[in-house]
C-alpha cells in the first residue's frame, strides 16, 4: 500500500475498507468502451474471469445498434473492450461469453489475473439485509471504485423464460451496471447489478418518442462521442435532454440479477464456482 504506483486516492481507500473491503476494490475493474466513449464495471471472480453485464460491452465492436440486436462479433474482444483496475492498469481480453436473456456477460484476460471475488453459493438472503456493491458510477472519475450501500427491498421475475432479479433499495447510478453485489461485510457475490428504476408514464414515453423523430424545424449541427457529424432538430434536441435527465433521475430503486442467475450462466461456460 505504500507503493507509489499506486494513485494517492486508491491507497487512502484501501487503507479504510479494511480486510474484506480491499478484496472487493482490487477485484473490481472499470470497464471501457473507447470507440462508443461509454464505460460500466465488472468484477474479478478467482476462476480468473471478469463479469459485468452484457449491455455494458455490446455496443463496443460496432458503431451501429440495431434495436436489441448488438452488431458485435462474440468471438473476438481485441481492444474494443479495456478494463481498468483501482491501480489504473489496463487489461485487454482474449475471450468474450456471453447470454444476452440474463444480462450477463464474461470476459477472459489475455494474461492471467491474480486474486478475485467468490461467487455465494447459498442464497438464503432475507428481505432487509444491507447490501452494497463497488463501481464506476456515471460522473465519477476517480481511478479506483466508490461504495453504494443498500437494502434488499424485494424480488422480481424479467422476461420469459424467467429470469430472477433482487429489488435492492440502493441509489444505483449508470456506470453501476455490471457490479458485483454483495452482502455488506461480506466478500462472496451475491448477484450482478444491472439497472435503476427511473419510472415514466406510457404517454410521456410517447411523448419523448415522438419528438426524438421529429425530422421538421431548425436544424443545428453536432459531433457524436465518435466523433461524427449529425445533425439533430429542436424536437430531436428537447427529447435527447428529457432522455438524460429521465436516466439521472434517482429514485433510489434498482435491480441485480440473482447469484443463481450468475452460477447458472459461469456453469453454462465450464467456468468453476469457487
Amino acid at each position: 500500500m505504500e507503493s507509489q504506483s499506486i494513485p494517492i486516492s486508491t491507497r487512502w481507500l484501501l487503507d479504510a475498507v479494511g480486510e474484506t473491503g480491499r478484496s472487493a476494490v482490487n477485484a473490481v475493474y472499470l470497464v471501457v468502451c473507447p470507440r462508443m466513449q461509454s464505460k460500466g464495471t465488472g468484477f474479478l471472480l478467482k476462476s480468473g474471469v471478469l463479469v459485468t453485464n452484457w449491455h455494458v460491452i455490446c455496443h463496443c465492436q460496432a458503431r451501429v445498434n440495431l434495436g436489441a440486436q448488438c452488431q458485435c462479433d462474440p468471438r473476438t474482444v481485441n481492444s474494443d473492450v479495456l478494463a481498468f483496475d483501482s491501480n489504473g492498469q489496463q487489461q485487454v481480453f482474449r475471450r468474450l461469453a456471453f447470454d444476452q436473456h440474463r444480462d450477463l456477460a464474461m470476459l477472459e484476460p489475455s494474461t492471467p489475473l491474480a486474486g478475485g471475488l467468490t461467487v455465494r453459493t447459498g442464497f438464503n438472503i432475507a428481505i432487509g439485509t444491507q447490501i452494497c456493491t463497488w463501481g464506476h458510477p456515471l460522473g465519477y472519475d476517480g481511478p479506483a471504485p466508490v461504495l453504494t450501500m443498500g437494502y434488499v427491498s424485494g424480488f422480481v421475475a424479467r422476461k420469459t423464460p424467467v429470469i430472477k432479479h433482487f429489488v435492492v433499495n440502493a441509489a444505483f447510478n449508470p456506470g453501476n451496471s455490471g457490479g458485483p453485489l454483495l452482502v455488506a461485510g461480506e466478500g462472496s457475490v451475491i448477484g450482478v447489478v444491472v439497472s435503476k428504476h427511473a419510472p415514466i408514464s406510457r404517454r410521456l414515453a410517447s411523448i419523448i418518442e415522438v419528438l426524438s423523430k421529429q425530422q421538421s424545424g431548425v436544424v443545428y449541427y453536432a459531433t457524436d462521442d465518435q466523433g461524427n457529424r449529425q445533425a439533430l432538430t429542436e424536437a430531436q434536441l428537447v427529447a435527447e435532454v428529457l432522455l438524460y435527465f429521465r436516466q439521472m433521475t434517482q429514485v433510489v430503486l434498482g435491480e441485480a440479477i440473482h447469484g443463481e442467475e450468475l452460477i447458472a450462466f459461469l456453469r453454462a461456460n465450464h467456468i468453476p464456482i469457487e
